[in-house]
């Protein structure tokens, strides 16, 4: 099908204060750097050539916001949701136009940056292809959008990609070697012992794992999942120790469970309540009735929900979206626990290590790792961002920043929150009749439904649990959620329990 393509060229895409963040990082690419300007441009698709009044009609939906009063020519940047993909943006303004009655196929949204160059005396200064690459690298996530040179290469976004095929992993010729290096291509940061039980169990089946079922068992077993080292049991001094850290964690409310109704159990806890008066709609069987469509006062019992965790690996790798799916996995686990409850108020927390707010941190921090001055400058924005985008008040929050120099004989030890704290938590409110889910038989048929994916979120529960830096930098890129609060929850891989364990990490360097 032949699709008929028209832009709208819209408002600003960029506030003054924006641009103020963003030009001493421009200028650093090329020092000629004076200004970006930016704007919005909606591409739409037509199954048919569109009418006059169409366009008309589409021009006034998508004028909104601060006109662009910004230069027209400039070196050209344009930023598009990844090529290959439906944009959460495309579906919810395609949504938009369809109730309006507009006979739209799709509505895109890509943002036209122009960037100017201050002119020397003798000659007119331009960005070399590096650095060209280096300014579209701060102006757009890798993960999501597509940095182009020109508006037309934004109509691929239209373009059909099939999809990739599974690929099968060759355990029966390859045998362990081949696990290995999926293991590395992969990043499923599987252990020893499961590698050898995946090489037998796949032996034994005769038949070689896709990457899809590998993908599937690391996140299921990876440390962040199942707290391996948490359940498993230890000695101290040779002496056996009764319960694992885990158990330890679980035992405080195994001897004093006053007042608790889940715990460990579901995504949230939940801790008795009182029985409260609300307003409610009156039920269907009024129908008919002179006062159907009214509310009434009603009396319930209604307990308290409760919920914290953390989100360091995403925060550590891109702030703004790390932090954000901190805050919306949060929301998100605290609406289904039990059979569905009301999310109210949140908090957000940040440890990070020294600020070093002109230097270059001394702790050898890889290169993809965000600074603990970017992470405190984006990750409470994206915490903020995500708790109003569900009207939730974040009402709590904290700020801890800590770093130490530990010398001895053999070398010196930077210490600190070299990967970050990014803590998120909430309270909200529980019916006592959906306290707990429906217990499923053994034997209940499950299906798992989804949309398009990307590689966003991919191998997240594996990437969590390696060394800060042990990971290839795309692969932690791929395990970073994005925050689309309107459209999708944000799974972290893997969320099973109700607790995270933070992790205080080291870097050595010769002393």
């Amino acid at each position: 099908m032949t699709l008929h393509l028209t832009p709208f060229e819209g408002g600003s895409a960029l506030s003054a204060f924006r641009v103020q963040q963003l030009l001493p990082s421009l200028q650093a690419v090329h020092d000629k750097i004076s200004g970006i300007a930016a704007r919005f441009v909606h591409l739409v698709a037509f199954d048919a050539e569109p009418s006059a009044e169409l366009k008309a009609q589409l021009a006034a939906l998508l004028t909104y916001g601060e006109p662009y009063t910004g230069p027209q020519d400039g070196t050209l940047i344009v930023v598009s949701p990844r090529l290959g993909t439906v944009s959460p943006w495309a579906s919810k303004a395609t949504d938009i136009a369809h109730n309006c009655g507009l006979a739209v196929h799709r509505v895109e949204r890509v943002v036209e940056y122009h960037i100017s160059l201050k002119s020397g005396l003798l000659s007119k200064p331009s960005l070399s292809p590096e650095q060209l690459a280096q300014v579209a690298a701060l102006l757009h996530d890798r993960m999501t959008e597509s940095a182009l040179l020109d508006r037309s290469a934004a109509l691929k976004l239209f373009d059909h990609v099939p999809a990739a095929p599974m690929v099968h992993v060759d355990v029966l010729k390859g045998g362990k070697a081949a696990l290995l290096a999926a293991n590395t291509e992969f990043g499923l940061a599987l252990a020893a012992d499961e590698i050898d039980y995946l090489v037998n169990a796949f032996t034994q089946l005769q038949r070689n794992p896709t990457d899809v079922e590998l993908m599937m068992f690391a996140q299921a077993n990876s440390e962040h999942c199942r707290h391996k080292i948490f359940n498993a049991q230890f000695s101290i001094d040779g002496v056996a120790q009764d319960h694992s850290l885990f158990g330890m964690i679980r035992h405080t409310h195994q001897t004093h469970p006053q007042h608790m109704l889940v715990a460990y159990s579901d995504n949230a806890s939940v801790m008795a309540g009182s029985q409260v008066e609300r307003f409610a709609a009156k039920s269907a069987s009024s129908a008919g009735t002179a006062s159907a469509n009214s509310y009434e006062k009603q009396s319930a019992m209604q307990h308290i929900l409760m919920k914290v965790e953390t989100h360091n690996h995403p925060t550590a790798i891109s702030p703004f979206p790390g932090a954000s799916t901190g805050a919306g996995g949060e929301i998100r686990d605290e609406g289904a626990t039990g059979r569905g409850s009301k999310p109210k108020a949140g908090l957000t927390g940040f440890s990070v290590s020294q600020l070093n707010w002109n230097q270059t941190p001394s702790y050898g921090k890889p290169a993809h790792i965000a600074s603990p001055l970017q992470i405190m400058i984006e990750g409470p924005l994206g915490g903020a961002a995500f708790n109003n985008e569900f009207g939730r008040p974040n009402l709590l929050g904290y700020f801890r920043e800590y770093e130490q120099s530990v010398s001895s004989d053999v070398d010196t030890q930077q210490r600190g929150y070299h990967k970050p704290i990014m803590l998120a938590g909430g309270l909200g409110v529980i019916d006592e009749s959906q306290t707990h889910k429906i217990q499923f038989p053994a034997g209940t048929l499950l299906i798992q439904l989804g949309g398009p994916g990307m590689r966003i979120g991919m191998g997240g529960g594996a990437a969590s649990s390696m060394t800060t830096g042990a990971n290839a930098a795309h692969l932690d890129f791929d395990s970073v959620q994005r925050g689309n609060p309107e459209k999708s929850s944000t799974s972290a891989g893997c969320k099973v329990g109700t607790t995270r364990f933070w992790r205080f990490t080291t870097w050595v360097r010769a002393a």
